[in-house]
């Protein structure tokens, strides 16, 4: 997935995690400093990599009263304090939360980059056409996705609202705090299987927890992990010239 690419002229930018979730944000953390080296062609190297998170709790409780202030409020609290960390770029690897983005990008001190646009772009560059959407129900719900594709020619299927709040449940319950139930992977797999009959050619797993448990070994469609593509696009942001 990624080109070694000659001695930078200058250190790699500084990356900055915006965390929400522990898991999602640690494999973010992990995806940027397994496959740097790749790319700068040297064991073991990587960018300089900070990140902050909020309380997950507070988090959830804006997202359950509808109070997108209050989460942009607590994401711009992390990209300050990143800044003063010396952090250059930022990302958040948690999907839902980027419905806040645009009261953020404003007041931010440093540049984002989106993640439904990062995963739109490499679904653009495989030729797809059709997208089958999961992550929670404050996702699915939102324009985040529908909005990133449809930039690019591409259309979003949603699950219908039963399997999206099974999958919701799953991913707020055990996949967020680590866990995994029996019959989890086989309700994502089954639902998959239904974006599939409707004519999605690939699916988004658009909770950066999903990677956790599907992934295109055991997926009826090609997956689209937002939580890597985006380690992955901050990787070439912090060495672009």
């Amino acid at each position: 997935m990624t080109t070694p690419v000659d001695s930078p002229d200058r250190p790699p930018r500084a990356i900055g995690i915006v965390a929400c979730s522990a898991e999602g944000a640690s494999l973010c953390y992990r995806t940027i400093c397994s496959e740097a080296p790749a790319l700068l062609g040297q064991a073991h190297a990587h960018p300089e990599v900070m990140l902050h998170g909020a309380s997950l709790a507070d988090y959830v409780h804006c997202l359950d009263r509808g109070d997108w202030a209050g989460v942009a409020a607590l994401m711009l609290a992390s990209a300050h304090k990143l800044a003063a960390a010396g952090a250059e770029l930022l990302v958040c690897p948690d999907n839902t939360i980027h419905q806040a983005l645009p009261r953020v990008l404003p007041q931010s001190p440093r540049p984002w980059l989106h993640i439904a646009e990062v995963v739109a772009d490499e679904a653009a560059r495989r030729g797809l056409r059709t997208l089958g959407l999961t992550g929670t129900r404050w996702l699915v719900d939102s324009a985040v996705y529908p909005d990133a594709l449809a930039a690019r020619g591409l259309a979003c299927v949603k699950p219908d609202d039963a399997t999206r709040d099974a999958l919701s449940a799953i991913i707020m319950d055990e996949l967020v705090p680590g866990h995994v139930r029996p019959g989890s992977v086989a309700a994502f797999q089954r639902a998959i299987e239904g974006l599939k009959a409707r004519g999605c050619d690939a699916v988004v797993l658009g909770c950066t927890e999903i990677p956790l448990i599907i992934d295109d070994s055991n997926s009826a469609l090609p997956t689209l992990d937002s939580t890597r593509l985006l380690a992955r696009a901050a990787l070439r942001a912090s060495i672009a010239a």
